[in-house]
């Protein structure tokens, strides 16, 4: 039977599905332990920093497992399909500042592996961060290879443990992703966690990105907050670049008349057509609610429409934040449900 999440008729893509694998081996790194520290740091913010009285219909009917941790790929199908999401593009954790650039937190190889075992659900999304450190001709021998051997449509770049989105010297990395024609998912606005350097991923650089690549279709994680009228602009002007609202949809349940804003921004100088949506899934099947919940029963509060001239959200703009821009991008059919209901 189904549940009340999976009732829509919003077929759901996720862009930002994170695999952070098995810490226990690198969690001495200081740089590590600094990243660990920012993610207890976030949780106010978005979620506990609410008052209980907006939390509460957000936890309401929430199950214990959704509160603990479990990266298992079991445990990501179980809450796709409590929630409504058909397809998940596995993210692949680099993060090799905070190891000293010594280690991976997970490769592109281990996420293949959970990709294959459920090929209708999952998509690759290899990380080929960091692209300058590592070099970039080996970076496009990487990419080249996901495209022409796996079929891989969708790539993750996150500045931030790398260099500037409009350093010259990854043009050429670019070049050849506009030529392979995938999608390239990339972190904007502030780094969350350090020691990723917030200054490598501000949304203005992507307009010389945007310029000399205009094929390239760029989707920006996290709206470019807090930064997010400036990538609003740029997504203005560049027909290739989409604004994602992953990381951000909880502040529809903890703060409304605050998510209005960005969303209603957003909407009135991008459009519908060129919004994403996304979890930032991080082991907690909780995220997964959260990123459901909050665009699935929200809208724009009326006296917030007049006074700021938004349109309210549709039933058909929802349907195209929730997966079917990005459907379009990918090739899915997004006509067909792929979650399984009891």
């Amino acid at each position: 039977m189904a549940n009340e999440f999976q009732m829509d008729d919003y077929f759901k893509i996720d862009p930002e599905c994170h695999l952070i694998g098995d810490m226990d081996h690198l969690n001495y790194f200081p740089g590590v332990q600094m990243w660990w520290r920012a993610i207890d740091n976030i949780k106010r913010p978005l979620m506990t920093g609410a008052p209980f009285s907006m939390l509460a219909p957000y936890i309401e009917g929430m199950e214990e497992r959704e509160m603990m941790k479990n990266a298992d790929a079991g445990n990501i199908i179980w809450a796709m399909d409590k929630f409504g999401v058909d397809i998940a593009c596995l993210l692949p954790e680099s993060m090799m500042d905070s190891t000293g650039y010594t280690a991976r937190w997970v490769t592109n190889g281990q996420m293949a592996k959970i990709v294959e075992s459920n090929p209708d659900r999952f998509m690759y999304q290899p990380n080929v961060s960091p692209i300058k450190h590592k070099g970039v001709q080996n970076t496009i021998n990487e990419m080249t290879y996901w495209v022409k051997e796996k079929g891989a449509r969708i790539f993750k770049f996150y500045p931030p443990e790398d260099t500037y989105m409009n350093d010259p010297d990854i043009w050429p990395f670019y070049e050849k992703a506009q030529e392979l024609g995938i999608v390239l998912d990339i972190h904007t606005g502030f780094c969350w966690v350090p020691p990723g350097k917030s200054k490598y991923a501000l949304p203005v650089q992507l307009d010389d990105v945007a310029r000399d690549f205009p094929e390239l279709r760029i989707n920006a994680f996290h709206m470019g907050y807090p930064y997010c009228d400036d990538l609003n602009m740029i997504a203005m002007q560049h027909p290739n670049v989409y604004i994602c609202l992953s990381l951000l949809v909880p502040w529809a349940v903890t703060a409304p008349r605050k998510f209005a804003k960005l969303l209603g921004e957003a909407l009135r100088w991008v459009g519908p057509d060129k919004i994403t949506w996304g979890t930032d899934y991080a082991g907690y099947a909780a995220q997964i609610r959260g990123a459901v919940k909050g665009l699935r029963d929200f809208q724009i509060p009326e006296d917030l429409q007049m006074q700021y001239g938004y349109q309210p959200i549709t039933e058909e703009d929802k349907a195209k934040i929730f997966g079917g821009n990005l459907g379009r991008l990918l090739g899915i059919d997004t006509t067909k449900r792929r979650i399984k209901t009891k």
